[in-house]
């Protein structure tokens, strides 16, 4: 058995750390005092530290370390004496730390910057701090300037433009109103807050209990859009701390709102004395991670031992991660590498011996303590040699310079979608990518939102030019590796002038700027799932000609039309399921060779990235088995059309809103989901003009065709523009969501949701009222219902008199669609014929 242990604990010696959580080292001549570093107590309390146990055992590590006599004074001589960068790299030397995140918000005199740390360790990375930066900005302006609208739009800016610099965020809420955030706090509460602080006078100091949580609701909400951890102090600290509110306990309600699930939260410092509150939150809620620096080296032996313990009694160890909590001086790193390495073995070995894990386990729990874990949690750029006994840590490849044909031959395609819903990429070697792209992005003129479908040169009415260039940004949170070819990776982009600031034609910033109004105005999320028509065409050569004709010519639903494009949905589905998209159903539609791909609902902004996604799928996967996928909302005049059938719902807190609470309801739908829905009735008109894109669109938006051509709703009536949809298992005349036929394949992801939820906010806001629903097909009623636009240019002429609509998505951005817009109704008008080589653009 000692033989085991030795083993055992020859592997926690040798393993090198990932310190994920720590603060930045000051110079020799900092106010700081040096006794501060083996003790949480400041002011006269500090006068006791040197009794403590943990203080009189620190002190004589450091003593061995440094071969001086067991006294502070003699240490602090041999500091002195040594120089700072000497001891600094003794310190780290024989900490094994070759990584480092370090929140560097904590106020230190004469303090180094991150930058400096990386003469002593090979990684650094920086953890941003949010009630920092919130105190920053509002230092920067007149007090009285400031609205909760202002505060929220720079934080937003400035907090999304450090996001290529950053590895987490972190709250010190804890500190300052404690735990128990309140995630649907109003605007008005926080506006309350913002004025409270800002009248206590400068530097600001953010205590306000309604605007912390406003502000780390916030950042909840960018931490999810950026894919940021975020680390969360719990449990002990200095006087400033309420203790009883640090309990991790109070964040129940935070851990249960649904628009946080998948937000990585890391609670800090074991939440001693909470560490059995924290284990236990950490085994049921998968989003929840456990730190353990500052309970080690701060507590005594027993307390160290005990603390990790109780965190590991239902904390799965993939979840648990050390840190050294390290600040001030490098022996505090020191100290907590040293004490956490011979904790760990003790817990691991007392673990071994009462059988809870074997040699082998407990050797691969220290290996994802010390560093897999936090590799995999921060999603940090570097490899483990786990084949090596030092289990050692390196940079990835990708962070060098190339210098191996992998690196030189794996690239990065960085996509956008235009104006007229061209899914367009440039494309950049894996290894710039990870050196500067990622973080700078890549130039593109302004020309590229001002592009028809007919050519590649910007319409003269977006009065956008080849003047001008903005940076394509890619939004890590979306990066993929490309399913059918792994030596590339794909990412969205958003478009910016320059970090932090988007461009007012940005689709993506507009949906997220409009879902913002929704949620702030009603706190309501839209949810949307879309039906993906499309056909497989293939190639043929008839009298010395190429053309395009239909794979198939089976009817709707038919089993040999799928038996027959089965291998192809044997690579579409797994593909799509790899870039984490779920898919309903697949089936042969009505058209020769057509078919559809149903796709979940999920929030807005990841429906519109999901859709870009599965587009590229099923063209790429098409192409690879020689034939074209084409979402051409008519491809063949004398055949059925494609669409793409949007269903939307509202959520408020997690749960669905849009049904009725009750039977009582005339139309089984709430009142705020008929106001919503009646609102995108009311503008539909307009709408179409970015949903139904091209002049081709209103071939397909025909009576008869289930396409949906008069302004009218029903209960599901597929002939009606908008059909209320009772799926299996909702209760009986209840509505869950209702679909919009009208868009088609060649839109604009981002921009459809963009003014389909901007005309269901003007319903909410004006509390609009369906007409009564048509329970027949619309077109044997037509003299009593309203045709809706039967041409592009029509749309167009209503969307340039929505004055609302206009509001909501921005002037700049609606001058540049109706111009698009206008230069394909002229082009194709005299160009009929053109449209047959739309299948190569959609």
């Amino acid at each position: 058995m000692e033989m085991e242990f030795k083993e055992l604990k020859e592997a926690i010696d040798q393993v090198e750390l990932v310190d994920a959580h720590a603060h930045n080292i000051v110079s020799l001549d900092s106010s700081f005092p040096f006794i501060g570093t083996f003790s949480e107590a400041t002011g006269d309390a500090l006068s006791f530290a040197p009794h403590s146990l943990s203080f009189k055992r620190n002190l004589r590590e450091i003593a061995q370390l440094y071969g001086t006599e067991v006294s502070l004074e003699a240490i602090e001589k041999h500091r002195q004496d040594t120089g700072l960068h000497a001891f600094t790299s003794k310190c780290f030397k024989e900490a094994g730390i070759s990584a480092l995140l370090i929140d560097d918000g904590l106020k230190l005199d004469k303090k180094h910057d991150i930058e400096w740390h990386k003469d002593f360790v090979p990684f650094v990375g920086r953890v941003l701090r949010i009630e920092t930066l919130a105190e920053q900005i509002l230092d920067e302006k007149i007090s009285s300037s400031w609205t909760i609208d202002s505060f929220t739009k720079v934080f937003v800016q400035r907090l999304s433009s450090l996001v290529p610099e950053i590895v987490a965020l972190k709250t010190v809420a804890a500190y300052r109103s404690g735990l128990d955030i309140d995630t649907h706090v109003s605007k008005e509460v926080a506006e309350n807050g913002l004025v409270e602080v800002l009248q206590a006078g400068k530097p600001v100091r953010i205590g306000n209990k309604g605007l912390i949580d406003y502000i780390l609701s916030l950042t909840l909400e960018l931490a999810e859009r950026h894919d940021l951890p975020l680390q969360i102090h719990t449990g002990f600290g200095d006087r400033d701390l309420d203790l009883r509110l640090a309990n991790p306990l109070h964040l129940r309600t935070l851990l249960e709102d649904k628009r946080f699930v998948k937000c990585r939260i890391v609670l800090l410092h074991a939440s001693y004395p909470f560490s059995k509150e924290a284990s236990y939150l950490c085994s049921v809620y998968p989003q929840v991670y456990l730190d353990f620096g500052l309970a080690v080296p701060k507590l005594s032996v027993h307390g160290m031992v005990s603390s990790v313990k109780e965190l590991l009694d239902l904390a799965p160890t993939k979840k648990v991660m050390f840190s050294t909590d390290g600040y001030a001086s490098p022996e505090t790193y020191y100290l907590g590498a040293k004490k956490a390495r011979e904790v760990i073995f003790l817990v691991l070995r007392d673990a071994c011996a009462s059988s809870d894990l074997s040699l082998n386990e407990a050797i691969d729990a220290a290996k994802d303590i010390f560093s897999r874990n936090a590799i995999a949690f921060y999603k940090l750029d570097l490899e483990v040699n786990s084949s090596s006994p030092q289990s050692s840590i390196s940079l990835a490849p990708q962070m060098n310079e190339p210098d191996v044909q992998e690196d030189s031959s794996s690239f990065v395609r960085i996509i956008w979608v235009d104006t007229s819903g061209q899914q367009r990429c440039r494309a950049v070697q894996t290894h710039r990518f990870n050196i500067s792209v990622k973080k700078s992005g890549i130039g593109l003129t302004h020309a590229s939102m001002g592009m028809p479908s007919f050519t590649d040169g910007p319409a003269e009415q977006s009065k956008l030019t080849g003047v001008g260039e903005i940076r394509l940004v890619p939004d890590l949170s979306t990066k993929r590796t490309v399913p059918w070819t792994k030596q590339e990776s794909m990412v969205l982009a958003d478009m910016l002038l320059k970090p932090g600031e988007a461009w007012d034609y940005c689709p993506r910033e507009t949906l997220r700027r409009v879902a913002k109004v929704l949620k702030d105005e009603f706190d309501l999320v839209m949810n949307a799932g879309f039906e993906n028509e499309f056909y497989l065409l293939k190639n043929v050569v008839r009298e010395g000609k190429e053309e395009y004709v239909p794979f198939d010519f089976g009817p709707y639903c038919s089993t040999s039309s799928y038996d027959a494009a089965s291998p192809l949905f044997h690579e579409i589905v797994p593909a799509l399921e790899s870039l984490n998209i779920t898919v309903e159903q697949f089936h042969a539609e009505s058209g020769k060779g057509q078919f559809e791909i149903s796709l979940g609902h999920t929030v807005a902004s990841h429906a519109a990235d999901n859709l870009v996604y599965t587009r590229e799928v099923i063209r790429s996967v098409a192409r690879k088995h020689g034939l074209l996928a084409t979402f051409v909302p008519k491809y063949d005049l004398c055949d059925i059309g494609s669409g793409s059938h949007v269903h939307l719902s509202l959520w408020k807190n997690g749960e669905n809103v849009f049904p009725a609470s009750d039977k009582s309801s005339a139309h089984g739908m709430s009142t705020i989901g008929e106001e919503f829905m009646a609102g995108v009735l009311f503008h539909l008109p307009s709408v179409l003009a970015v949903i139904a894109p091209l002049p081709n669109s209103y071939d397909r938006l025909q009576p008869n065709t289930w396409s949906g051509a008069f302004q009218c709703w029903g209960k599901e009536n597929r002939e009606a523009a908008l059909r209320t949809a009772s799926p299996p298992g909702a209760p009986d005349g209840l509505v869950t969501n209702f679909e919009i036929k009208s868009c088609d394949g060649a839109s604009n992801p981002h921009l459809s949701l963009a003014i389909i939820m901007a005309a269901g906010i003007d319903g909410l806001r004006r509390h609009l009222q369906l007409p009564e629903p048509i329970d027949t097909n619309p077109a044997d009623v037509a003299a009593t219902l309203k045709r809706l636009p039967e041409s592009l240019s029509e749309a167009v002429e209503a969307l340039e008199k929505d004055k609302v609509l206009h509001e909501l998505l921005g002037q700049k951005l609606l001058v540049a669609i109706t111009g698009v817009r206008k230069a394909e109704v002229e082009y194709y008008s005299t160009n009929p014929d053109a449209c047959k080589q739309l299948i190569h653009r959609y």
